[in-house]
């Protein structure tokens, strides 16, 4: 399936993207292959098999909660733009 410039330029804008000429041209070819490779995934015969969440088994990989010591207010204020009396001090959003 043909991918034209104007197509890889409409998802570029979506996705925030400044592509060159060479890039565009070059990602309307593989974009190409890829919707070519999946139009021939659609010619096989998928009735006898059900629907899946993820290719493997997974069970739940969540961990337990576990208590620890809590951050210094010292090292969660080291990176904040601004702060003021230990807290993150932020922009005021409501009159």
């Amino acid at each position: 399936m043909a991918i034209d410039i104007a197509e890889v330029e409409h998802v570029a804008y979506l996705s925030r993207l400044r592509l060159g000429d060479e890039e565009k041209a070059r990602f309307a070819e593989q974009l190409g292959h890829i919707l070519d490779y999946v139009e021939k995934l659609g010619e096989l015969d998928t009735s006898g098999v059900e629907p899946m969440v993820h290719a493997i088994d997974r069970q739940n990989v969540t961990r337990d909660d576990a208590v620890g010591d809590s951050l210094p207010h010292e090292e969660a204020l080291r990176n904040a733009p601004e702060s003021s009396e230990g807290c993150f001090k932020v922009p005021r959003i409501i009159d």
